[in-house]
């Protein structure tokens, strides 16, 4: 087992690596904006990104899953994939641009910025085209290349934004512009792949990839949705400056999207390629044990501190524009909720594995109805708080579901005894951040006493089994006779 969870680690530290780097690279854009754009622009900006990223769903329609599911199959599957893709794709396109004014105004960004649905579409199909490069990458374990080219494409990205909108001050359209052509390059550098198969499309594996695909599409949408949404509506219930406030802070939660995004690239083919294995369940469950161990560590650790980073000075000027300030108390919401999505990635396990798809949507679409009910109810009376708290609802109800669906196709001994100790574990340690956190250096060195306790009290409370204990010892002494030598 520690041999097949140590695989998991590296490929998950590789694509974790990339991940990090490219989204902390990204991660740069959300101090320069709220500098460079008004809390209304940065509004704009944050509805227009999250329609494009559910509309992503429906150009995709889970046919990057699909190609993997069917990797054996590589040589028909590729071309087949793409040349399907590239169809749907021009016709969508087709459809946004030709009918923009309509849809800028019906989104609620107004008519005046039907250029950005232009934008949109360009970027969507620019995007399209990668993703089964990027699957073919992630099958064939090229995590290298994959970090690669999704770092080059964000540092692209990240330069030509601060060229557009600090030196060449072309306002809020540019980000869009930068956007652009930082997929373009993702595009050409991902050249070989697409250039290493026949241009064919093999009809009874195009049937077999649609089959498991389709399914996927309203589950996707179901998805996204819980991610998404809520800035499109707050836009109509509230303003633009409401949704630029509740999207920076939002954003802080990024590196806790970070540590599930970094798990689930490697994930995937992880347990696919052994679910036949008479050990797996047992795998799988230890698995979902160390997630949570580390992403309450995480969720204790940035809840602590990521209100200093915000007010963090740099050169005279704060990380963060005082102007959004007013939406950090989100944060901690915002980062249980992407470890709770963490959760519900490692039960997707069971149910992609028996091929029931179908569970996938329900419980996702479940999971959208909760979150479009829940920002309809809970935005008017608590504004960017009752959004928050829609997306933590949305995705323990997301996780709670597919477990249960999960465990009658393929039964995993889930640790939930140890699971529960180490959430009390977080509570107790959270109690001087949540009531008793002093201003200044008491504050700070309580925060961080509060935080050592936390695997201190996984190791002395028995939820770190002795066998665990005994492996983490012999890697320190295996360790210390390496820096002898």
């Amino acid at each position: 087992m520690l041999k097949d969870l140590k695989s998991l680690g590296k490929e998950s530290l590789i694509y974790g690596l990339s991940t990090v780097g490219a989204r902390l690279l990204n991660f740069i854009l959300l101090p320069f904006y709220t500098h460079y754009l008004l809390p209304a622009e940065y509004g704009i900006v944050a509805a227009v990104f999250s329609y494009i990223a559910f509309l992503n769903i429906v150009y995709h329609y889970g046919m990057d899953q699909a190609y993997m599911r069917h990797y054996a199959d590589r040589e028909k599957a590729f071309p087949s994939a793409f040349a399907c893709l590239g169809v749907t794709t021009l016709l969508l396109s087709v459809l946004l641009c030709g009918f923009s004014g309509f849809w800028a105004a019906a989104s609620g960004i107004g008519a005046e910025y039907g250029r950005l649905v232009w934008y949109g579409a360009a970027i969507l199909l620019l995007d399209t085209i990668t993703i089964i490069p990027f699957a073919d990458l992630r099958m064939r374990h090229r995590p290298l290349r994959f970090a690669g080219i999704r770092t080059a494409s964000i540092v692209v990205n990240v330069a030509l934004n601060v060229l557009f909108l600090k030196y060449l001050g072309l306002g809020l359209e540019s980000v869009f512009l930068a956007n652009l052509i930082s997929s373009a390059a993702a595009a050409l550098l991902l050249a070989p792949e697409l250039l290493a198969f026949a241009p064919r499309v093999d009809l009874p594996v195009l049937r077999n990839l649609l089959a498991f695909a389709l399914p996927l599409l309203p589950a996707g949408l179901g998805s996204m949705a819980v991610q998404v949404l809520d800035r499109p509506i707050m836009l109509h219930l509230a303003d633009t400056a409401s949704v630029g406030v509740y999207q920076a802070n939002y954003r802080l939660g990024i590196f806790m999207m970070l540590l599930v995004s970094m798990f689930d690239q490697a994930w995937r083919p992880f347990f696919i390629e052994r679910s036949h294995r008479p050990d797996a369940p047992r795998i799988f469950a230890r698995v979902l044990t160390y997630f949570v161990f580390g992403g309450l560590w995480v969720w204790l650790a940035l809840s602590f501190f990521i209100g200093d980073l915000a007010r963090l000075r740099v050169a005279g000027v704060n990380l963060i524009h005082p102007d959004y300030w007013s939406g950090l108390g989100i944060v901690p919401l915002v980062l249980g909720a992407y470890l709770l999505n963490g959760v519900y990635v490692n039960f997707l396990a069971p149910v992609i594995i028996a091929k029931k798809t179908g569970v996938i949507l329900s419980v996702t679409l479940a999971g959208a109805a909760v979150s479009i009910a829940a920002n309809f109810a809970l935005i008017p009376p608590f504004g960017m708080f009752g959004a928050a708290w829609a997306v933590f609802i949305s995705y323990l109800v997301m996780a709670v579901m597919i477990y249960l669906r999960g465990r009658s196709f393929f039964p995993v001994p889930y640790e939930f005894g140890r699971l529960a100790g180490a959430l009390a574990a977080a509570g107790v340690c959270a109690v001087p951040f949540l009531f008793f956190s002093p201003e200044g250096v008491p504050g700070l060195l309580l925060r961080l006493a509060a935080l050592a306790a936390f695997p201190l009290l996984l190791w002395y409370t028995g939820l770190v089994l002795p066998e665990e204990k005994l492996a983490a010892l012999r890697a320190k002494v295996k360790t210390k006779v390496f820096e002898i030598k």
